[in-house]
Formats: C-alpha cells, sequence, structure tokens
C-alpha cells in the first residue's frame, strides 16, 4: 500500500483540480465563498486527521491527532485494518460519525459543567453538503490508491 506520505501527496495534488472546480463554481455563482471554505476546511481537515489509517495505532494520521490521539483508540479497535474502515462509503461515514460523537459528547459535557442551554447550531444544507463533500473526498482517495496499488501488485504478480 503507498505510504501516508505518498497518501498525502495524492490527496494535495488532487485539491488542485478540486479547488479549481469549486473557485471556478463560485465564481459563476453556483456556491458561494462560505460553501469553497467550507470545503476546503473540511478537505484538509480529512485529508490531515481522518484517514481511513486511522484504525493503525503506527500511522501518521493517528500521530497527528498528538495528545488527543487516545480518543480514536476505540476507533482501532473496532475496526480491523483494511476492513470497514476502507470501504468506500462506510469508511467515511464511521470517521464522520465517530468525530460527531466525539463533539457531542463534548458539547454535552461542556453544557452540564456550564449550566447553561445547548446552542441552537443551525448551517444551511449547502454548506453541510460542501463540508461533507469535503470530509469524503480526501478518504475515496485514500480508498481508491490503496485498491490501485493492490491491483497493481497483482498484475505485476501474475507476469
Amino acid at each position: 500500500m503507498p505510504s501516508g506520505k505518498t497518501h498525502l501527496r495524492i490527496e494535495i495534488a488532487l485539491l488542485v483540480p478540486w479547488g479549481a472546480v469549486a473557485v471556478m463554481l463560485g465564481h459563476w455563482g453556483r456556491i458561494t465563498a462560505s460553501e469553497i471554505g467550507g470545503f476546503f476546511t473540511a478537505y484538509l481537515f480529512s485529508m490531515l486527521l481522518l484517514s481511513p489509517d486511522l484504525d493503525l495505532a503506527k500511522s501518521d494520521s493517528y500521530r497527528r491527532w498528538g495528545p488527543l490521539r487516545w480518543l480514536w483508540a476505540p476507533y482501532a479497535a473496532a475496526f480491523r485494518h483494511r476492513s470497514v474502515s476502507h470501504h468506500p462509503l462506510f469508511g467515511p461515514i464511521t470517521r464522520i460519525a465517530y468525530v460527531g460523537l466525539i463533539a457531542l459528547v463534548a458539547l454535552s459535557i461542556y453544557v452540564l459543567v456550564r449550566r447553561t442551554a445547548v446552542p441552537q447550531l443551525r448551517a444551511p444544507l449547502d454548506l453541510v453538503m460542501a463540508v461533507l463533500i469535503g470530509l469524503y473526498l480526501p478518504n475515496l482517495t485514500h480508498i481508491l490508491a490503496d485498491g490501485v496499488q493492490s491491483l497493481w501488485g497483482r498484475r505485476r504478480g501474475r507476469l
């Protein structure tokens, strides 16, 4: 499989055309500047911190969480490497849901400690979609790169 650094290079390289498409859509008035910003922010966050390799304790993305990497220990324990975590649909969904659960727990603790009302979080659907696409694309790229590498290796083995 490609190394973590190779995955990162591929995802950065693909951010250029994805970014160009986003900027063109913004220029044509199809999406807003906040949607472009949400997409880029989510893409970078996902590229650096939500890799399918979070199920490996020695992966680059796992280490990037720094002192918070312990948050991913239950995730790594729940999924064998390259099982659900590397599924093109369910892998990103599990990581996005996992981060959402962590955020929900943190928000609940904050509300209980501060004894405040639960904040009303609202975002336009188009912005949410831009963020979800930004979270999803680097994961899909990672999974496809692993698949291409595996296919290439099997074909070379036959020659």
